[in-house]
């Protein structure tokens, strides 16, 4: 019998690759995983700490900066644990507008997370310029909305900072039906591409049991099988008011996880339409809100959404003071990444690029 001894290999931290300065430390037996280390804390920038610091609305520019690809949904879980706080209704136009805003954030990130990981298996370019140009698009949508394009502090306990400008609802409905044609484009170009079947098919498989024990959410755990999803459980904001449907794969591989998110995004661009059509007029900001969070009473309250990547909370305390006593996050790239190791035994170093590609990291949402 040859004797064979295995080797450690960092693999990072350096963005290319790992999504950000993130290091895997690998246990290998020629180019066979036998176990791995995921290192994280490198981008750690105490946000949670700095928003105790703050007053309560001045947390909510600190939030887009959690995962800057989803400034909107941020912002969104925030304000509903604020919200929850203090006591505050949101009016029915804002909630129209928070589902929109969350909807057109949510198709930003699959389409990013797709372009991404066709990058990293080698199709260098193509895809992902394809995915950056609809980004653009609907970043140039909320740039009318709030001025800002990636860090938009938009929403605020009790609603939105301003009501939609004139024109925008024509112009969102031309997007939407346009994103249509880019999601049916962007299937039937990649999703039966015999290269990527080849490397993506039963690479990484998390199975159900694993993915729920783990506390994994969002596409990468209804990609295993398990149709969970907080805008259907919770129902929180207006989404029972929807009719849209919660895809599932099955196998929980590479290709299961890509192709949720191509599912998803048939069903956002869904929400989009029934929204625009059915949104009222009407107020768009709690004008009692600013005075309730000024000094909430004392108490603690935990708010959650369904964020693109997964379960998005926070837990807020207050002591009665101007800002809160405790901030907690919830990041859904952390705990997504727990099962990782699981995910990884036994295939080759040059999958685990690709297994964690699939698991659609932003690394400031990993390490706050």
């Amino acid at each position: 019998m040859l004797k064979t001894e295995t080797i450690t290999l960092n693999l990072g931290p350096q963005h290319p690759s790992t999504h950000g300065v993130f290091r895997l430390k690998l246990q290998l037996d020629g180019e066979a995983v036998r176990d791995l280390e995921p290192v994280m804390g490198y981008l750690h920038r105490g946000i949670e700490k700095l928003s105790e610091e703050r007053t309560y609305i001045q947390v909510v520019p600190l939030t887009d900066r959690l995962d800057y690809v989803c400034s909107m949904t941020n912002n969104q879980a925030y304000v509903t644990a604020v919200e929850k706080l203090a006591g505050i209704e949101v009016p029915e136009r804002a909630e129209y507008i928070r589902v929109i805003m969350a909807e057109f954030t949510r198709v930003i990130n699959h389409s990013m997370a797709v372009g991404f990981l066709w990058n990293e298996l080698g199709a260098y370019f193509t895809p992902v310029v394809y995915c950056f140009r609809e980004r653009e698009r609907i970043l140039d949508l909320f740039e009318m909305v709030c001025g800002s394009r990636m860090m938009c502090n938009y929403m605020r306990p009790g609603g939105v900072s301003a009501d939609l400008p004139q024109g925008l609802i024509p112009h969102a409905k031309k997007l939407n039906d346009h994103l249509k044609t880019f999601v049916d484009e962007l299937d039937r170009l990649l999703s039966e591409n015999e290269i990527f079947l080849s490397r993506a098919v039963d690479v990484g498989v998390l199975p159900a049991d694993v993915a729920v024990n783990a506390s994994i959410t969002g596409p990468m755990l209804r990609a295993s099988g398990v149709p969970y999803d907080i805008r259907k459980v919770d129902h929180y904001s207006i989404y029972d008011r929807f009719d849209f449907e919660v895809p599932t794969c099955e196998h929980g591989d590479v290709w299961d996880r890509y192709y949720q998110h191509i599912l998803e995004m048939y069903q956002s661009v869904r929400i989009i339409e029934q929204a625009l059509d059915s949104i009222p007029d009407g107020e768009v900001m709690n004008k009692a809100a600013a005075k309730a969070i000024r000094r909430p009473a004392e108490g603690e309250a935990y708010g959650r959404i369904e964020s693109p990547k997964g379960e998005l909370s926070f837990f807020v305390v207050s002591d009665g003071s101007g800002n809160p006593y405790r901030l907690r996050i919830r990041p859904p790239s952390m705990i997504n990444l727990s099962a990782l190791k699981e995910m990884c035994q036994g295939h080759k170093i040059q999958d685990i690029v690709i297994i964690l590609g699939s698991v659609n990291l932003t690394m400031a949402d990993l390490d706050r």
